[in-house]
């Protein structure tokens, strides 16, 4: 009897081993679950706060397209002045102010000068003109000044372009 006892007792041991295999099994698969469960909730919270990042940063974009005409219109109205030799100092201080605030939020005018090379990244050609073989593909004239809005273009420059 002592040997029934004996096998006994060892199958139970056996059946313990087994199970407690099975169960450190499972906690090792749950454990690895719940590691990739909060690894993914980090990268989710990463991803979260670069979309809102985002949003903060270009949320104003389609105000600042509008205010960029007011701009334009400035520029305008001084170039019109300037011929007839009214322009004030006043309406300089105005335009320059105006530009300043645009600036801290995020706006930078592209510069582009006759004879650059035309980069559609950044310029937008309007119209083509004849020049020198040595012009082609170079800026002739800027017609429309362009912008970015912390470093992406929101507006390209728009140019005429020797061919």
């Amino acid at each position: 009897m002592a040997d029934k006892e004996k096998q006994e007792e060892k199958k139970e041991e056996e059946k313990t081993f087994s199970e407690l295999e099975k169960l450190t099994g499972e906690r090792d698969e749950y454990l690895d679950g719940w590691k990739r469960a909060k690894a993914d909730l980090i990268n989710y919270k990463k991803d979260e706060l670069r979309r809102l990042e985002e949003v903060a940063r270009f949320g104003s974009e389609s105000l600042i397209l509008e205010l960029i005409s007011i701009l334009d219109d400035f520029d305008l109205a001084l170039a019109t002045l300037e011929k007839q030799g009214a322009a004030e100092k006043g309406i300089y201080m105005i335009r320059s102010r105006f530009e300043n605030i645009l600036k801290r939020r995020g706006l930078e005018k592209i510069e582009v000068k006759a004879g650059d090379k035309f980069d559609p990244a950044f310029h937008e050609a309007i119209t083509t003109v004849a020049g020198a073989p040595e012009d082609t593909d170079k800026v002739a004239e800027e017609i429309e000044s362009g912008y970015t809005l912390h470093r992406k273009v929101i507006r390209p420059t728009r140019v005429k372009v020797y061919k």
